[in-house]
């Protein structure tokens, strides 16, 4: 088994007889990202060879880190078995800036980590200042204006997950642990993602064609950012096809697409967004396609297809809010949005696209044509925008007179009974009401 290359925040060790470059890697790393995994029992190519694991190696490891890693760090040690090998698997994080390992620093550059002297360091952080200041400056929410429950399901999830340790916490030290506040107000990072302000605003909406023209149901959330992904992960699930599988006595419910491409694209969607205002993250539902839009441009001078098809250097917008994400497991890998989107999605057969536009990042998965089943495996029904729009009105007010569809999608009365007489003759609706009241049942 592989685990695949090493990155910017992921490094592999044979064994624990690489102790000290071990410590070297984790203080390059920390410096560079503030967070990520390396494991033991890993060649440097991926390989899984394993190693013996014994209490006294995960207490040797701990000791490795709190003795030689300056500041101190307190990282998640465990055994962890793959492919039946024994592996250590040590996950990591930090705020405090610029770290040592034996007295010396160093900074990460792809898969390597260079040593540096105090000066370069300096440097190196005065010049990425920019990605943190933001996140770092004081808002005007006072410290006590938060959502107790995020944070509580927050730290519940990350233990779940052993990104955090077990422990006893309570809302005020998550705040403190993490740089949240800033004396007695919420960080605009605090705010934006366990805030009770409204802070950040989501739009969803389902539209019956693939431009912007008729609305078929327009929402607006406004809640913190760990609030925000629930919410729209349920109005994207509440609003895609779904099939029925039944295996012996047990039937499954399958999603159009799989959940873990809709968290993945959505986690990234709000980790790599602009929040210098009260922006607006989008998301649109299509008859051909599902859009997911992030204010703010690109956040990389690197393109997507580099990150998918290289190991380039990652770079990340918000470091705080991508950590949190990470640690609560709606992030699965620090810094390996796109590479883990083309995964899913190739797994799945789903296609895929994005536009990079000078306000915003738009990510687009593709919607397998509607076809009607009442026809052969062989012929496949299309429906026209038309169609399409009155299909859409019928699924949400199955009594909609002629007058108020046409009315909705903005076309005449004749046009929309011409696409009655369509969908029905193509499977898709039948009437089951009177001539003069309709209503319609719709069939797919």
């Amino acid at each position: 088994m592989n685990l695949g290359k090493e990155t910017e925040t992921l490094e592999f060790k044979k064994t624990t007889g690489e102790m000290k470059e071990a410590m070297i890697s984790i203080s390059a790393i920390l410096n560079k990202h503030g967070i990520g995994t390396l494991y033991f029992g890993v060649k440097a190519n991926g390989d899984i060879i394993g190693q013996e694991v014994s209490e006294s190696s995960l207490r040797d490891v701990s000791r490795a880190i709190y003795e030689n890693i300056k500041p101190r760090i307190y990282p998640t040690i465990e055994e962890f078995i793959l492919d039946q090998k024994h592996l250590i698997k040590v996950e990591f994080s930090g705020e405090n800036t610029p770290y040592s390992a034996f007295g010396r620093y160093f900074l990460r550059t792809s898969d390597e980590d260079r040593e540096v002297n105090p000066d370069a360091l300096k440097e190196f952080f005065n010049a990425n200042k920019y990605r943190e200041k933001w996140e770092k400056d004081e808002s005007k929410s006072l410290s006590k204006q938060i959502d107790k429950d995020a944070i509580k399901s927050f730290w519940q999830k990350s233990v779940s997950a052993g990104r955090m340790p077990e422990g006893r916490y309570t809302c005020q030290m998550i705040l403190n642990r993490f740089g949240l506040v800033s004396g007695d107000h919420l960080t605009n990072a605090g705010e934006a993602l366990f805030g009770n302000t409204g802070a950040i605003s989501l739009k969803a909406g389902i539209f019956a064609t693939d431009e912007k023209l008729t609305i078929l149901d327009m929402k607006l959330y406004e809640d913190n950012i760990y609030n925000l992904l629930r919410i729209a992960e349920e109005y994207i699930l509440r609003n895609i096809r779904w099939k029925s599988k039944i295996t012996g006595t047990d039937r499954e419910e399958i999603p159009e697409f799989p959940v873990a491409v809709i968290r993945e694209v959505l986690a990234n969607s709000f980790a790599h967004a602009i929040y210098s205002g009260r922006t607006n993250h989008e998301i649109c539902i299509h008859p051909g396609m599902i859009t997911v839009y992030s204010p703010g441009e690109y956040a990389s001078k690197h393109k997507p297809e580099e990150y998918i098809k290289g190991n380039v250097e990652s770079e990340i917008r918000n470091p705080t809010i991508s950590k949190m994400l990470y640690l609560s497991k709606s992030i699965e890998q620090f810094g390996s949005g796109f590479k883990r989107i083309d995964s899913l999605c190739k797994d799945a057969g789903i296609k895929y696209a994005y536009e990079n536009k000078e306000n915003g990042f738009k990510f687009i998965l593709y919607r397998s044509q509607i076809h009607s089943d009442m026809k052969s495996d062989t012929t496949y029904v299309t429906l026209n925008g038309t169609e399409m729009s009155v299909l859409a009105v019928l699924k949400q007010k199955p009594d909609s007179s002629r007058n108020e569809i046409a009315d909705r999608i903005s076309k005449t009365v004749r046009t929309v009974q011409r696409a009655l007489d369509s969908l029905r003759n193509k499977g898709y609706i039948r009437r089951i009401g009177s001539k003069q009241y309709p209503t319609w049942e719709v069939l797919k």
